[in-house]
């Protein structure tokens, strides 16, 4: 089934209910990017938000598309219910109360059905915003906080764990690149390619994907702090966020006593 029809017989089927006042298409297909692997997001506006009975109504909607076979119910957060059809089609639904519909924004959102002109009353657009202060903060510790288990690693020949550490250094530097080019409508997870430049895809492309074994974990969180670090330090200083110096202070002194790797300069 095309996504256009799935659209089409979901919104079929809650349109009679008139307690659901407005139905919109969010994500990819919401905001005219989506490709052949998008997943359909919707956002659902009722009085009652997201109680059981609006669980059932969104369920039997979905058996008009297909098999479920993945169900969340307001697992991952109170509002959202995800869902997966027999042939891979990724449905994501938020519910949200009329007052709280007001926060979004038109150009990310397509109405299906908008029975109290709700979409002519909200912004025309959501800016690109950095971070929360504390997220960005999280994120530059988090980093040090790896980076400083390294002599663990090392001591107790954790390698495969010092791999794992590797990809956690690699997925913060991601989401630091994602935050640096504030790109609106950012989308899933899986979509990286349209999210960050060509300069953070081959500074991506040139690290190293260590093999479980000193040498390799040694520099690869080497080649991930040199990377992150600087660009960290600028966003800090761009968002106005404190830089954590005595933490990374610290960090680096203790890879010194440890391990012999001296704090590069600069």
């Amino acid at each position: 089934m095309t996504p256009e029809l799935a659209i089409t017989k979901i919104t079929d089927a809650l349109l009679p209910d008139d307690t659901l006042r407005a139905l919109f298409l969010s994500g990819s297909h919401g905001t005219g990017t989506a490709d052949d692997w998008s997943d359909l997001d919707f956002v659902l506006v009722t009085p009652e938000g997201p109680t059981d009975r609006i669980a059932a109504a969104w369920r039997a909607a979905l058996k008009g598309v297909g098999e479920v076979v993945l169900w969340r119910d307001r697992i991952v957060r109170p509002a959202l219910i995800n869902a997966v059809m027999a042939d891979g089609l990724r449905v994501d639904l938020i519910v949200l109360k009329p007052e709280q519909a007001t926060g979004q924004a038109q150009d990310a959102l397509r109405p299906l059905f908008d029975r109290d002109a709700l979409h002519a009353g909200m912004k025309r657009a959501a800016p690109p915003a950095p971070p929360s202060p504390g997220r960005a903060r999280y994120m530059f510790d988090e980093f040090l906080r790896i980076l400083g288990l390294l002599p663990l690693v090392v001591g107790r020949s954790e390698w495969l764990n010092g791999v794992t550490g590797v990809f956690h250094l690699r997925n913060l530097l991601v989401e630091l690149m994602i935050e640096e080019t504030a790109v609106p409508h950012r989308g899933g997870a899986l979509h990286l390619n349209r999210l960050i430049t060509a300069e953070q895809k081959a500074a991506l492309a040139a690290l190293p994907i260590p093999a479980p074994d000193k040498e390799a974990l040694v520099a690869a969180h080497l080649a991930y702090a040199a990377e992150f670090l600087p660009r960290a330090r600028a966003c800090a200083e761009r968002w106005g966020v404190e830089w954590p110096e005595r933490f990374e202070a610290a960090t680096w002194a203790l890879l010194a006593d440890t391990l012999g790797i001296s704090r590069p300069a600069g």
